[in-house]
């Protein structure tokens, strides 16, 4: 948890949890906007609401490799 009381999760073969006071940019420095305190941002690169995450992880059989 940071000092203002964000918090990033890692869903082990998920997306990631963003919890607390954020903003998100998109690859131009864009704010994406967001009203809410938690989103699940999209790891396998297969959501169609990027960067959310809308669950195709799942259909996908996302696994994460190192």
């Amino acid at each position: 948890m940071t000092s203002d009381g964000s918090k990033i999760v890692v869903c082990p073969q998920g997306p990631l949890i963003v919890r607390g006071e954020f903003t998100i940019e998109d690859g131009h420095g864009q704010e994406v906007p967001t009203n809410r305190t938690t989103v699940a941002l999209c790891r396998c690169g297969s959501s169609a609401i990027k960067p959310f995450c809308d669950g195709t992880h799942k259909l996908k059989n996302f696994e994460k490799r190192s």
